[in-house]
């Protein structure tokens, strides 16, 4: 009797012990061009009960960042868990990956995970060698319901929840239509107040709320096939909304996103951080939660232990930014970017600007600029945009609004964030800030060349801009394309 019971216990341990060594699946959820709104942030209009019940049910960050806020880059520093400044040509827009580069999918797959992606991953750019054979964010599918039904029996999941939206372009007038009080939206300082901005505002809000209707039904899906305790889900954007000083700039409304994860109950349910975390933690913070060696050229940190209950103390005290080339939109025949950095802290954000004779998004000049017809390229074309151009001189306020988006700026830029919190006055010229610019241009450099930036480690030179570009850019209105020469027309005989 007595060893018919050990022998019950030690099937029970076994058996325990399996369940507690099941490997966790991962459904990783990214819209593109999605800044931080969301309403469990408490933005008044737009409605994210999906991403809300993530937050809820997991933790929710506040002090969420991207490594640089343009597609291409971002997504190649999650993917590989680096500061985007370390990727070579993957640091542009349009830009590609290295070979030797190692990214989680491919490390999860390698473990045993089943791996695919679906919409925008990797890009806009272009793969090659081992990552076109073999993409980089798992095989390219149809859905997540046609990448659960390939699943091999038992095997875990990494799943890349993509999507366009809410990139531009839109439909006029869907947020309105769709009831949305355009009198409640909270428009960033930097705008004009005006119908026009409102509206378009509201349509960007109406593709937010779009791709949280797929997270939802991604959510779904995990539970009906009783996956959804042992996923870890996250859920977030690529960069801020793509408007004027926002998308492709190093202020927070370019370079803060969403951030929201869920692990059953190997996570607290609401919990909320307000120390930094950078998109490039989530590849070490996978590879960590599925027992995958993290590589040590990932400059990424687990935030495991903060999710598991260490808190803020286990997160950044601080975040870096930065910036090469988004759109070559400088005139002819420059095909250069915006090169800057950025390091952000509770009180201060300094930004250093390393081409300041540079237009920051794009020349007004589309007659000379170096891609024909790109009119303040680094900006994508809309109705804000357009406003605040066609009206920069109606008044004061339309004309700061003009130059707080368009304007060349300084070497450096220092905001006091407990005076300007929406970082709109630079106060890097006030004698009284002298030290603080001096210790933050300090700290930056310190971090970068540790980080290995090839801007700060002489060793490392590197020449983004001479990188080849692919993609297009926003064209001035009216602009019809370079004029085709006329065909003569045959003489008769």
């Amino acid at each position: 009797m007595k060893n018919s019971v050990l022998f019950i216990l030690f099937l029970l341990t076994i058996s325990f012990a399996g369940a507690d060594d099941k490997k966790p699946n991962i459904l990783f959820c990214i819209a593109d061009d999605w800044g931080a709104h969301a309403s469990i942030y408490g933005d008044p209009v737009v409605k994210t009960p999906n991403f809300d019940r993530i937050a809820k049910e997991g933790a929710l960050f506040h002090n969420a960042y991207v490594s640089s806020p343009s597609c291409t880059p971002c997504r190649n520093s999650i993917l590989t868990g680096q500061w985007h400044w370390r990727l070579g040509p993957g640091a542009n827009l349009y830009g590609t990956l290295r070979q030797d580069l190692q990214v989680y999918p491919h490390l999860l797959a390698e473990a045993g995970y089943h791996t695919g992606s679906w919409r925008k991953s990797f890009g806009p750019g272009k793969l090659e060698g081992k990552f076109l054979e073999n993409h980089p964010a798992g095989k390219p599918g149809k859905g997540f319901d046609e990448f659960l039904e390939n699943r091999p029996e038992s095997a875990p999941f990494c799943f890349w929840l993509g999507a366009s939206d809410p990139h531009r372009a839109y439909k006029p007038g869907t947020g309105k239509e769709s009831g949305m009080d355009l009198s409640k939206i909270e428009l960033f300082p930097c705008f004009p107040d005006s119908e026009e901005v409102r509206s378009d505002v509201a349509d960007y809000y109406f593709e937010v709320e779009r791709f949280d209707s797929d997270v939802g039904k991604a959510i779904a899906k995990l539970e009906a096939i009783g996956e959804l305790d042992n996923t870890i889900i996250v859920v977030t954007g690529d960069h801020g909304m793509p408007f004027p000083r926002c998308k492709s700039n190093l202020y927070d409304s370019g370079t803060r996103v969403p951030l929201a994860i869920r692990w059953g109950d190997k996570v607290k349910a609401g919990q909320e951080f307000k120390k930094y975390a950078s998109l490039i933690d989530l590849a070490p913070t996978f590879l960590d939660a599925c027992g995958v060696e993290i590589p040590g050229e990932m400059t990424g940190r687990s935030l495991l232990p903060a999710l598991t209950g260490g808190g803020d103390a286990a997160l950044r005290a601080f975040i870096l930014t930065g910036k090469e080339r988004h759109v070559p939109s400088q005139e002819a025949p420059d095909m250069g970017g915006y090169p800057s950095r950025a390091l952000r802290t509770d009180n201060f954000l300094y930004i250093r600007n390393y081409q300041t004779s540079r237009w920051p998004n794009g020349t007004p000049n589309w007659q000379k600029a170096a891609m024909p017809g790109n009119w303040y390229a680094d900006t994508d074309n809309g109705p804000t945009k357009t406003y605040i151009i066609d009206n920069q001189d109606k008044d004061d306020a339309h004309r700061m609004s003009y130059a707080l988006c368009f304007d060349k700026r300084p070497a450096e830029e220092l905001y006091d964030l407990s005076n300007d919190p929406d970082q709109l006055v630079n106060v890097a010229g006030e004698e009284k800030y002298s030290d603080q610019l001096l210790q933050l241009s300090a700290h930056l450099s310190e971090e970068l060349i540790a980080g290995g930036d090839p801007r700060h480690v002489e060793s490392l030179t590197y020449d983004f801009d001479a990188q080849p570009y692919g993609g297009g850019g926003p064209k001035a209105p009216g602009y019809q394309g370079p004029k085709k020469p006329k065909k003569k027309k045959a003489k008769a005989n």
